[in-house]
């Protein structure tokens, strides 16, 4: 639980777009400048704790909010 806390919080920090334009310091328009949205993030640690595998995590992300989705139903 606290490895997929830390990679939930490395993503995140990644993704934020006030860490990666530094020409735009404050607010920006765009959700996501990487274009990694939280979806992806929710369910890449979703499926890392479920099934520990980085192939479905990669699979996973890609699915976004239907496999988040499906996680909480299943779980």
């Amino acid at each position: 639980m606290k490895n997929s806390i830390i990679l939930l919080l490395l993503m995140v920090s990644i993704s934020c777009p006030l860490f990666a334009n530094d020409a735009a310091p404050f607010f920006d328009k765009s959700v996501s400048i990487s274009g990694i949205g939280v979806g992806t993030i929710i369910a890449i640690v979703a499926s890392w704790s479920r099934n520990k595998s980085i192939l479905w995590a990669i699979f996973h992300a890609f699915c976004g909010w239907f496999y988040v989705i499906y996680y909480v139903i299943t779980r």
